[in-house]
């Protein structure tokens, strides 16, 4: 049989009339799906006019297009950039721009420690897989866009092609609470660097990461959320570039010609514009900013708690893609690190910083590979300010007291524990508001990837 051939569907006629109720309805469907693309897009143009690398807002990694910058501690507390950061890991961070070059990444040796490179595309899709999980050798490795097709050098271990030419590159490296693994962690950071394939000699550069200057961004909201990356009064007109980067996936055709058809009756036809413009608005109100919440969103567990099974690797769907780029973008692919999330107590009732909790862990869970924590953010998914400094709690602190039998509790509450074992296991929460927990598993074991394992309840205690 002779294989079928593609079948060619008219798609909207140029110059053709539209009412202001489909660009409405049209306007609505698109923002909701591209609004993760745009988020990404406008962050590469954020990073364009940086000049070295360095810290946004003196927090938060921030480089020219086609490089990193890393941390040597953990992240600020301060930082509005991202949600959800976690304190962990030494974060690195920069924006691809593959159109304009292929890119080196380089990898130390990392030794026992756990390290992962996240890289996604402009869909917020992993492209890539280099970590401790996947045996990744020390070495240098290539990124390039859709279309290059130049000669690999000498000395590349392997090579990762993008569907798109925009992503994102975040490394995490573990590093445990101490002044010591501090200090221990610093030679192997140093070694971590990305840069465009015209710098590439076949050795590994070394930065002084502490150095790195501070670099003035926007300014945090005065609601303490996420500096904005999506405008619904620009998002029409910075469409045409994200659709000119991310090519249809299969059978996203229509959807394109959709788009495309709608931004040029909005371009003809003012009225058409100031509805899809107002539409993007009410989007942005009704649909995407709910979506902070991640009970909104995700797969139910027991015990009220949520997990997305498909971070990094959305594909087609569109809900989840968007709901994690507002509430916690850039996450990993789920053998990478698997994420719950937690709105509410074990009977149903939101977690408020008017009252106290505690969580207990069976012995050996989070079941982990790599490390696992528990986070504690405020209703923006930002750190909460607390008289210890501490914004989470799990394998990077040693000095948590066990139960007789080897299970774990944690006291969660905004008044600091009297007795010195509580005190051990306290992570603080507000005086007031709604709050969230967030549990990472770093290369979970296949028992918390296939539901075998779900985490404890959110106790309310007196």
């Amino acid at each position: 049989m002779a294989p079928a051939t593609a079948v060619q569907v008219p798609g909207p006629l140029a110059g053709a009339r539209m009412t202001e109720a489909y660009a409405r309805a049209t306007a609505r469907s698109l923002y909701i799906w591209a609004w993760p693309m745009v988020n990404v897009y406008n962050r590469r143009l954020g990073m364009a006019p940086i000049k070295e690398p360095g810290r946004l807002n003196g927090a938060l990694p921030a480089a020219p297009l086609n490089r990193v910058s890393m941390l040597t501690d953990y992240v600020e507390p301060t930082e509005r950039d991202v949600a959800c950061p976690n304190q962990d890991v030494v974060y690195g961070g920069g924006a691809l721009a593959l159109d304009v070059e292929p890119v080196v990444v380089q990898v130390p040796d990392f030794g026992n420690r756990f390290w992962v490179y996240q890289i996604v595309d402009l869909r917020t899709d992993s492209f890539a897989s280099l970590g401790k999980m996947y045996r990744s050798k020390p070495g240098f490795y290539l990124l390039v866009g859709p279309d290059w097709k130049g000669t690999v050098p000498k000395g590349i271990t392997a090579v990762f092609r993008s569907s798109t030419s925009s992503g994102f590159i975040v490394p995490r490296v573990f590093m445990e609470d101490t002044t010591a693994d501090r200090a221990a962690v610093q030679p192997v950071i140093s070694q971590i660097d990305v840069y465009p394939l015209s710098q590439f000699n076949g050795t590994m550069k070394h930065v002084d990461w502490a150095s790195t200057p501070a670099i003035p961004g926007p300014p945090p909201p005065a609601d303490g959320s996420e500096a904005p990356k999506v405008f619904p009064d620009k998002f029409f007109d910075e469409l045409p570039a994200v659709l000119q980067d991310a090519r249809p996936l299969p059978g996203e055709e229509a959807l394109y010609a959709q788009a495309l058809a709608l931004i040029a009756a909005a371009k003809a036809d003012p009225a058409i514009r100031k509805a899809v413009d107002d539409e993007a608005a009410r989007t942005e109100k009704a649909v995407i900013a709910p979506l902070l919440q991640f009970h909104n969103y995700g797969t139910p567990l027991p015990n009220g708690w949520t997990v997305a099974r498909n971070g990094a690797r959305f594909g087609t769907d569109y809900f989840t893609r968007t709901a994690v780029a507002r509430s916690n973008i850039f996450v990993n692919k789920p053998n990478e690190a698997s994420y719950f999330y937690q709105d509410f107590d074990g009977a149903g009732a939101r977690l408020n910083g008017s009252k106290r909790y505690t969580i207990t862990f069976a012995k050996g869970t989070p079941p982990v590979k790599g490390f696992w924590s528990i986070t504690m953010y405020d209703g923006q998914h930002f750190f909460v300010p607390n008289p210890i400094k501490r914004f989470s709690v799990g394998t990077k602190n040693k000095d948590l007291k066990l139960n007789p039998d080897g299970s774990i509790t944690l006291y969660v509450q905004p008044d600091e524990p009297t007795d010195p074992v509580k005190r051990a296991n306290w992570l603080p929460s507000p005086k007031q508001g709604d709050f969230s927990l967030f549990i990472r598993a770093y290369w979970p074991e296949e028992s918390a990837l296939n539901g075998q394992w779900t985490p404890p309840a959110v106790q309310p205690s007196t």
